[in-house]
């Protein structure tokens, strides 16, 4: 075996640097880290460019949930600092006290006020300024965990060996991992010598978890596909039109393009929908939805235009 390509995709800087340093001294081992996981879908697709692609990726399973900000409507973390340590700002603003704000005349009805604007479009002195919408305030959607960038990139490089670095033992989201599409769950507590052994086995096909973790990850298993079986044999009471119409309801159509779609009226779309629901025992279209991904129902495939009619092809004389 040639040298091993290894990317270690963490945001936590000195641990994914630490790890990288000592991963390199092996003799065998080409180690590169990146810190997010747009930076390591770039680092992935650069490397498969050019011809020497990654064997093994070890991702960390809460990439991005140590984000500064935390969640929505959480306050800053703030850290303790000793006396005499402020910045130059800090000690000007708690030398220098607040300007309060300029008080508002008191103008007899009629009479201009002397701090109105005289330029268009430039508000007057003093006003308030307007209002921020809340959709302003809305905040950006939270970047993937490592577990979801796991399965994106093992569709994107399917050649690729994924292994989880986690803090805890956790069956569920060891289950989910292999799930989509791990091939190993080590703790950052252990030792690099077992992490090497890890990067090793899956190169070999193995798969590798702690011993602690593998009953409960076979129960969570056992039970995924209990649930799965339940979905199919849901899904297997519906007529074929009616597995048409879950089909486009999993593509998240609506009832006016499923039935454009199927060459049907609104109303019997409608039908078909509530037999849907009726069958599998669900009372919206999201909860069949998620029968039928459970079940492994696939999304109706996008229409394709139909070509343009020989008569309209055709030259009139």
């Amino acid at each position: 075996m040639g040298r091993i390509r290894v990317l270690v995709v963490d945001d936590h800087r000195i641990f994914a640097e630490a790890l990288a340093a000592a991963l390199a001294a092996e003799p065998d081992v080409e180690v590169g880290a990146a810190g997010s996981a747009a930076a390591a879908e770039r680092a992935l697709e650069r490397a498969a460019t050019e011809g020497r692609p990654y064997d093994v990726a070890l991702i960390d399973a809460d990439l991005g949930a140590g984000s500064v900000l935390g969640p929505p409507g959480a306050a800053p973390p703030t850290a303790r600092r000793r006396p005499g340590t402020e910045s130059v700002e800090e000690v000007r603003r708690r030398a220098v006290p607040p300007v309060p704000p300029p008080r508002r005349l008191a103008v007899p009805p009629g009479v201009p006020s002397p701090l109105s604007s005289a330029v268009p479009g430039v508000p007057p002195v003093g006003a308030r300024p307007d209002p921020v919408r809340v959709d302003q305030l809305r905040p950006a959607a939270p970047p993937p965990d490592g577990i979801t960038l796991l399965a994106r990139l093992r569709r994107a490089h399917p050649g690729l060996r994924a292994v989880v670095l986690a803090t805890a033992d956790d069956p569920h989201r060891a289950a989910r991992a292999l799930h989509a599409g791990a091939t190993g769950w080590v703790a950052k507590e252990s030792s690099l010598a077992r992490l090497l052994a890890v990067v090793r086995g899956v190169l070999r096909d193995e798969t590798h978890l702690p011993p602690a973790l593998l009953t409960g990850v076979i129960r969570e298993l056992t039970t995924a596909r209990r649930d799965r079986t339940e979905s199919e044999r849901l899904v297997d009471t519906l007529t074929p039109r009616e597995k048409q119409i879950l089909r486009c309801m999993v593509a998240g159509l609506g009832r006016q393009a499923v039935a454009e779609r199927l060459y049907l009226s609104p109303h019997t779309v409608r039908t078909h929908m509530q037999n849907v629901l009726g069958k599998l025992g669900v009372h919206s279209t999201l909860a069949a939805v998620a029968v039928a991904r459970r079940a492994g129902v696939s999304p109706a495939e996008p229409s394709v235009p139909p070509p343009p009619s020989v008569a309209a092809t055709v030259e009139r004389p």
